[in-house]
């Protein structure tokens, strides 16, 4: 077959692989009861009763015998703010050398966010995007645009060029979780990418109030706890001494991964158990997202999500 250079020109590269994700996740819904879901654009909508007849579509009430209304690009059935933790910690582990499409996660989430985004597109959703680590690296607000899609694409092919930085930046997502409860649209959905690595207890403290302050002002959330759970979780490290160094701050601990492995597996599922505890608390979809496991574990519960707000 040749190629479409037209079509290939038209997409980003990053663009091309949401699209790809997309495709093959919804060929496999199809296979499940999700039966009848569509990412392709419906142009009318059925007419509500009550409302101005201005936009009816006269020619296809002629040949349905029903009520249609014409969409417009500016027209949404959805805002959704994007929201990406850019910290320091979020860019392990560190790429490998020789390994294809190796990601750490904040690749991962750049990924899963595009392949969000190619969804919202598909749907004239609005969406726009925030990223964030000590301060806010980017914000944009929701909007359904053709333009501000490349633009959000964009955006985020930068921020995958710079997944193998080495600057220190820690986490400071209470501030910008805060700002966006109050800016964005009333009733809109919050997707969070994180690992949620605060780096003490009072700042934990202060993410699970912004997180209550996003359901405060009545913003549906998912959170996305992105991790390596083979090594930040179960701590499968060889039977040997490490130099751990704690990339946000730079402080190195070096052990022995048998003597502290018991008393680390512990503390990280209780820290886990505490998640999952205030989000239930405060109505908040805590979906657990392992860098190893694909893009289903995230597209699925976005859907899902959306057919509850729809």
């Amino acid at each position: 077959m040749p190629i479409n250079y037209p079509e290939v020109q038209h997409f980003s590269h990053l663009e091309m692989l949401a699209k790809q994700v997309v495709e093959g996740f919804i060929t496999g819904l199809h296979k499940s009861p999700f039966h009848g879901f569509s990412v392709e654009f419906a142009e009318h909508r059925l007419y509500n009763t009550g409302e101005s007849t201005r936009h009816i579509d006269w020619r296809l009430f002629a040949r349905s015998d029903k009520l249609f209304v014409k969409r417009y690009e500016e027209e949404t059935n959805l805002r959704c703010q994007l929201v990406i933790d850019n910290s320091s910690s979020m860019h392990y582990p560190d790429p490998e050398k020789g390994v294809k499409d190796f990601q750490n996660k904040i690749s991962f989430s750049i990924h899963a966010a595009a392949a969000i985004i190619y969804m919202l597109r598909q749907q004239r959703d609005a969406v726009g995007l925030n990223v964030f680590s000590d301060e806010s690296e980017l914000s944009t607000p929701a909007k359904s645009s053709s333009v501000h899609h490349k633009y959000l694409f964009n955006e985020l092919e930068k921020l995958a060029a710079r997944t193998d930085e080495k600057q220190k930046k820690t986490t400071s997502a209470a501030k910008v979780l805060h700002e966006i409860a109050e800016n964005i649209h009333k009733r809109s959905l919050v997707i969070i990418f994180s690992d949620m690595m605060e780096t003490s207890f009072d700042k934990r403290d202060e993410l699970f109030a912004a997180l209550q302050h996003l359901r405060h002002n009545k913003h549906e959330v998912i959170l996305f706890h992105v991790v390596d759970k083979k090594k930040e979780e179960e701590f499968q490290f060889d039977n040997r001494p490490y130099l751990f160094i704690d990339v946000e701050t730079g402080e190195e601990v070096k052990v022995h991964s048998s003597e502290v492995k018991e008393q680390y597996v512990k503390s990280m599922n209780a820290y886990k158990q505490e998640l999952k505890t205030r989000c239930a608390q405060y109505r908040v979809d805590f979906v657990e997202a392992d860098i190893h496991e694909g893009y289903r574990q995230v597209l699925l519960p976005y859907l899902l999500k959306r057919e509850r707000m729809n």
